[in-house]
């Protein structure tokens, strides 16, 4: 019996020797290493300018995609058009906090919205926002995403993008939990003193949005960069007036913004 199996180990271990090849991958994957996070780090929002149906045809067809779209039927369709693990292109040329190619690290959603049509910006669709504000908990806490890296395509993009535009819920969203916000009082603190002893110049203006996020010259000149960085902070803060030129409220909201 001793000798039996003794033979059968013998010819497990021969065979096992025999299939063996070095090009032949066999990787372990029993452990993990507890040093390591998500290679997703932002959030892009954006809006698509068009219809569910063309929205879906560009974005799953076109040399543009996004991870996510969102439609504005009366029950929100969510699409998942690339995978989180790949990359999508829906930022392009854009920058936050010094970081360029953002596509590598972030996630993109498209909202259906019309956008700028007719000299009059598309409101969004309360039900579409709730499914929008869902979709956002569940991949800011899967990938542990600091509510200053939820951005729109204009506040990575401001001298060429300005969507997903004035009407986009960010206050009711920061409310949620979701992306970065003011603290109200601080800023109205701060207006009031700007509005007393009059306005910083254009370079401290240019550092605080530096600070915030933003790229934007440093000049010392209030120039039609500066002036369009100006515009897509106020879309995103103090949406109810985004000339691009700086005014107590802007500046108090600014220096407010952690």
């Amino acid at each position: 019996m001793l000798q039996k199996l003794l033979a059968c180990a013998l010819l497990a271990t021969l065979t096992a020797c025999a299939s063996y090849s070095p090009d032949k991958l066999d990787i372990d994957r029993s452990i993990q290493a507890t040093s390591q996070n998500s290679r997703v780090e932002y959030v892009v929002l954006h809006y698509t300018s068009a219809s569910n149906e063309a929205s879906l045809k560009i974005l799953s067809e076109r040399n543009v995609s996004s991870h996510y779209l969102v439609t504005d039927e009366p029950r929100p369709h969510v699409y998942l058009l690339v995978d989180e693990s790949r990359r999508a292109w829906h930022a392009g040329v854009s920058a936050w906090y010094g970081r360029t190619d953002l596509n590598s690290a972030s996630i993109g959603i498209e909202i259906v919205n019309a956008g700028f049509e007719n000299n009059t910006w598309a409101p969004y669709n309360p039900t579409q926002m709730r499914t929008v504000a869902a979709l956002l908990k569940d991949i800011i806490k899967r990938h542990q995403i600091k509510a200053f890296n939820v951005v729109g395509h204009s506040d990575i993009a401001p001298q060429r993008k300005i969507d997903p535009g004035p009407l986009f819920p960010w206050e009711a969203l920061a409310r949620q939990g979701i992306g970065r916000w003011y603290d109200p009082e601080l800023a109205r603190s701060h207006e009031l003193e700007f509005s007393r002893t009059g306005l910083p110049d254009i370079a401290w203006i240019q550092r605080e949005l530096q600070r915030v996020g933003y790229t934007v010259p440093a000049s010392n000149k209030l120039d039609k960069a500066t002036r369009n960085v100006i515009a897509a902070f106020q879309m995103h803060y103090r949406p109810e007036s985004y000339t691009g030129q700086p005014d107590a409220q802007t500046l108090g909201i600014l220096k407010a913004l952690p």
